[in-house]
């Protein structure tokens, strides 16, 4: 059975989830210099769950977030809707700190879930979420080795309740072309991106937060947010930009904006989920080095990310989404490997954005007592629910910073107050990115091919140039 449909597929117009949605009004933009206790820059996720935070703890906080397009344009408003309890940069935080400490920070991350679930509920924010966990699947021996390896590992980090499958259980969940085992956390939650986002801004402001969108912030220093409209002066400056942060003056190489691709599917008819399964509707995910993440939607589609074109030249940033036809072949294609009977069906939307990648790859949040200037991101891919535990970090560095509270666990965390060195120069940093997905993909080749039984020396070296 096959999707009836022919129209073309919807290339970019920023994601499916404003398709979906529908792209908001911009708020009014800043009217001219201002003043605020506190001035977040950027209206994304961790952004606006950090005004969030701020107001509840101190409601007579006078805070004003800066956003250069509109709440959620960015990877807030792009992501595959995974949330879920990964952290980029935990081992090498292990290494750093000790297992404990690193134990610590992935037990705030199992939390922040739980937390995210309750908060949206509690607010009345309507996310299309599902706590069905999160499922990782192995295709080949090479993957079911580095499978195991992951599992044993995240053991080792106390998540006592991951269990790792074989093949027939695997199928009981999700019917996965191939897959030969998997591993399930309960730690994860499909929702709708823009749905969150838009609730979260309306949320904030509900509580007295002011919002300027369509306000770009082209230079951040101590106390002061310029944007072309005007000066935003307040004791902290906080930066929430992400995977744009590289276009503030003096940060083109301190984060270096990764590129995502994501297309969705037609509504899926019940006979063809028939042969698929995932009544669970578990976050999909796999062990390829070039990797994968679906989810089921709440309306019965299947939207699926990857790696398309994964840098542009100079730290550049797309502004509607739109991708490359190649790309959208190669994630049709892997739809179609995971599950076959959908080679038929339509893909409806195709998009892409940018995250933010360290380059050591650990995610941080910091605070910087002398200058009242604090930062977080770095999610790499996973700040759905990073972000979250970001904004309650950076509320308790603010209050412990400004007298009104004391040292907390999550300001214990080993990622608080990370340094790293940047990214290198042109062109040096775009060679290395596009070597790095090169190797990635051929080691993923080699290893569908059966060329071997472990992690193919290829991805080593990417993982080398990379510098995980």
């Amino acid at each position: 059975m096959s999707s009836t449909s022919t129209s073309p597929t919807t290339n970019g117009g920023i994601s499916f989830w404003y398709a979906d949605e529908g792209i908001p009004t911009p708020r009014e933009p800043l009217p001219g210099d201002a003043t605020a206790d506190i001035c977040i820059v950027g209206g994304g996720y961790t952004g606006l769950w950090t005004a969030y935070y701020l107001k509840k703890a101190v409601p007579f906080l006078n805070i004003t977030v800066l956003e250069a397009k509109f709440c959620g344009y960015g990877a807030s408003g792009r992501n595959g809707g995974w949330l879920y309890n990964g952290i980029a940069g935990r081992d090498r935080y292990a290494k750093l700190h000790g297992q404990e400490a690193a134990a610590r920070l992935q037990q705030a991350m199992n939390d922040t879930v739980t937390e995210v679930v309750e908060t949206a509920a509690a607010e009345s924010i309507d996310a299309d979420i599902h706590q069905g966990g999160v499922l990782e699947v192995a295709h080949t021996p090479a993957q079911f080795a580095r499978l195991r390896a992951f599992h044993t590992t995240e053991l080792s980090f106390g998540e006592k309740d991951r269990v790792l499958l074989g093949a027939r259980d695997t199928a009981s969940r999700i019917r996965v072309t191939g897959a030969v085992g998997s591993t399930w956390t309960p730690h994860g939650a499909r929702l709708h991106p823009a749905k969150l986002v838009k609730g979260l801004a309306e949320t904030v402001e509900a509580l007295g937060v002011t919002i300027h969108e369509s306000t770009p912030v082209t230079e951040i220093a101590p106390k002061h947010a310029h944007t072309p409209y005007g000066t935003v002066r307040a004791p902290y400056i906080l930066r929430c930009t992400e995977g744009f942060t590289a276009g503030l003056k003096g940060q083109r190489r301190s984060w270096l904006p990764m590129n995502s691709s994501m297309i969705v599917t037609d509504p899926i008819p019940a006979a063809l989920w028939e042969t698929i399964g995932w009544d669970g509707r578990e976050n999909l995910g796999d062990m390829a080095h070039a990797y994968m993440y679906a989810q089921r939607t709440a309306d019965d589609r299947i939207a699926l990310g990857g790696r398309g074109v994964p840098y542009r030249f100079g730290s550049k940033t797309d502004n509607d989404g739109r991708t490359q036809a190649a790309t959208i072949t190669a994630l049709r294609d892997l739809l179609v490997r995971f599950f076959p009977t959908l080679a038929g069906t339509r893909v409806a939307h195709a998009w892409s954005g940018v995250l933010g990648v360290p380059r050591d790859w650990c995610a941080t949040v910091s605070l910087d007592r002398s200058t009242g200037l604090g930062w977080a991101g770095g999610y790499v891919g996973s700040g759905v629910a990073t972000t979250n535990l970001a904004a309650r970090t950076l509320r308790d560095l603010f209050l412990q910073d400004s007298g009104q509270g004391t040292t907390t666990e999550l300001t214990t965390l080993p990622w608080v107050n990370h340094r790293v060195r940047k990214w290198e120069p042109e062109p040096l940093r775009w060679l290395g990115v596009q070597a790095m997905y090169a190797a990635y993909r051929e080691a993923d080749r080699r290893e569908l091919s059966g060329r071997t039984t472990d992690t193919h020396p290829i991805a080593r070296i990417a993982d080398r140039i990379a510098g995980r």
